[in-house]
């Protein structure tokens, strides 16, 4: 099991090309039922690729919870060693990743078959998928230069900011991932590119609302560990641009 989950992993970071999923193309067969059993190859290729996507999906979830899982766990170790926090940012950081990709790709979706390019969606959400992985790969990898940074005496928010470096790295890291992938289709439609940014747009509107609605990831040890702030159901950018444009409204936030 971990031996094919690393195996997953290897070529998910080598940017292994898309392929189509085995059964997906069928050979036409010849003679007079030729037409029923073009139609039944057509379905059973389609069944095939579908069930081919699935088990890549929930293999590829599997390695998110466990590398992002690893990095929340270091992420919740500020102010030394705190199994409850740990605990918490542990689930929280697989949370984050995942729903944020969950939510957004239903409108990714509608923007490729506005774009007519929705017979390739199944390609591209396997590199969505594989970028997915890469984040948290690329995360746990960062997470000894997190606990060193702690280690250090870092203030609260310098720790803050540490992480969301890390956060920045990867991310960046992920879409170079990305494009990888999807560079067959890039090649051969110019329109991939364009949408691949719009990607990244919309992963990173919804990703800074997760966050801060999922905050803390770090926890302020002075504090109790909660799951959720009891202010944590509200609008990122409101917050935000109430900081930038009303100074004498701003609140201390504990992420």
């Amino acid at each position: 099991m971990m031996n094919s989950l690393f195996l997953q992993v290897e070529s998910v970071l080598r940017g292994a090309p898309l392929e189509t999923p085995r059964g997906a193309k069928q050979r036409a067969p010849h003679g007079a039922n030729a037409d029923g059993a073009n139609a039944d190859g057509a379905n059973d290729g389609v069944a095939n690729e579908r069930g081919a996507l699935v088990a890549k999906a929930l293999s590829l979830v599997v390695c998110v919870a466990l590398f992002g899982g690893l990095y929340g766990a270091a992420m919740g170790a500020f102010g030394g060693a705190r199994p409850l926090q740990m605990l918490v940012s542990a689930l929280k950081v697989p949370l984050l990743l995942l729903v944020t990709g969950g939510l957004s790709v239903p409108s990714f979706w509608v923007l490729y078959s506005l774009w007519g390019l929705r017979d390739d969606f199944n390609a591209v959400l396997r590199g969505l998928l594989s970028a997915q992985v890469g984040l948290a790969v690329v995360l746990a990898s960062l997470s000894p230069f997190t606990l060193l940074w702690y280690a250090s005496g870092a203030p609260y928010g310098a720790a803050i900011a540490f992480n969301a470096v890390m956060f920045g790295i990867a991310s960046l890291s992920a879409q170079v991932l990305l494009r990888r992938h999807c560079k067959p289709l890039m090649q051969r439609d110019a329109r991939h590119r364009k949408l691949l940014w719009a990607w990244l747009a919309l992963y990173a509107f919804l990703g800074i609302q997760m966050s801060w609605m999922l905050r803390p990831f770090i926890g302020d040890p002075r504090q109790p560990t909660t799951f959720f702030r009891a202010e944590g159901w509200s609008n990122a950018y409101e917050v935000f641009g109430r900081k930038i444009f009303s100074p004498q409204n701003r609140e201390t936030t504990n992420y």
